[in-house]
């Protein structure tokens, strides 16, 4: 009998590594664009790696046991993967999502069963942005400090500081991507959220390559969500590389984190590549992994790098996007 899959945890990562060969040709591009293509993960994106490797964390330290209630923070799609994997082990979870995010996330989330929340049902969160003692810290303390004031456990998984974040990108996918390219890892390429895989792939490819060349990427002001009345936004990405901005607005994971290069990407930019290789090679993007090739394609236009391996980290795919200005309908077909 061939391999038959029993259970979802079995389909967490060995995603491919895919190059763009014709968006290369079309852009006269000479250096290697390869993408990994991490919507290939169950739920659809990156996240299920940290989700799974988290939830399994806290099983093996006794803090989870089958009836708890996962809580956390999202942009969407580490609540996504942890919906996934809490649905599949016997968890409830509760997310307070932050604001902004697309219709089909959020369609995701209830599906898995999830009690979806807005950030500002966190009690004291809403006066703390308002009066401006809002900080990463406060919001995390605000979280423990709600599950620690529910009459059944309630475990806050919290993935800007938990170690099992980076260390699965350290043990699976740095490894993944180094075996793909024999060993052949010239620039990593990758947008942040937590900083959970760019600091963990950087510290494997770094013990391998202490050469390799690392490229943040972020969006630019106008296109953060929450951040002006720009319609085309960049959402699940933070701010990395930006002068004066708080450590303490920061991931955790951010604050001192040795990186080559911040590259800013517009939206408009970041869309324009995202329907473009969708009609080139047929891989169909979600708006972080498309401001990770336009950045890619930035630096792989640089004569420095003919030749190179430009790997590029593509979170998930544009599924969870139709509903934003990504994706436009011109013409609805009755």
């Amino acid at each position: 009998m061939g391999k038959i899959v029993k259970n979802i945890e079995e389909l967490v990562g060995h995603t491919p590594l895919f190059e763009f060969v014709k968006y290369e040709e079309k852009h006269s591009l000479q250096a290697h664009l390869l993408g990994k293509l991490e919507y290939f993960n169950p739920s659809g994106s990156i996240k299920d790696r940290a989700a799974l490797n988290m939830i399994r964390a806290a099983e093996r330290d006794g803090i989870l046991k089958p009836g708890d209630t996962v809580v956390e923070n999202t942009s969407g799609n580490t609540g996504i993967g942890l919906a996934a994997f809490a649905a599949s082990r016997g968890y409830k979870l509760t997310v307070f999502l932050e604001p902004g995010q697309s219709e089909e996330r959020q369609k995701m989330l209830k599906a898995y069963g999830t009690d979806l929340r807005s950030m500002f049902d966190v009690p004291g969160v809403a006066e703390a942005m308002a009066n401006g003692t809002f900080t990463t810290q406060f919001y995390q303390d605000a979280i423990q400090a709600y599950c620690d004031a529910q009459p059944t456990h309630h475990y806050f998984i919290n993935q800007l500081a938990n170690p099992a974040n980076p260390g699965v990108h350290y043990e699976t996918t740095g490894p993944e991507i180094w075996e793909d390219t024999e060993g052949k890892v010239d620039i990593l390429v990758a947008t942040s959220g937590t900083a959970g895989t760019i600091t963990g792939l950087t510290k494997y490819l770094r013990e391998k390559n202490p050469e390799i060349e690392i490229v943040a990427v972020q969006a630019d002001p106008a296109s953060r969500p929450g951040g002006s009345e720009h319609p085309l936004t960049i959402d699940g990405i933070a701010p990395f590389g930006d002068p004066g901005f708080p450590d303490a607005a920061k991931a955790p994971f951010i604050v001192d984190f040795d990186y080559n290069e911040c590259i800013d990407v517009n939206g408009a930019d970041a869309y324009t590549v995202g329907r473009e290789v969708a009609q080139t090679d047929g891989v169909f993007l979600g708006q972080s992994a498309a401001a990770a090739l336009y950045a890619a394609t930035q630096v792989a236009k640089r004569p420095e790098n003919k030749g190179k391996n430009i790997i590029v980290i593509l979170a998930d795919n544009g599924m969870k996007y139709l509903s934003t200005e990504m994706y436009p309908l011109d013409k609805k077909v009755q």
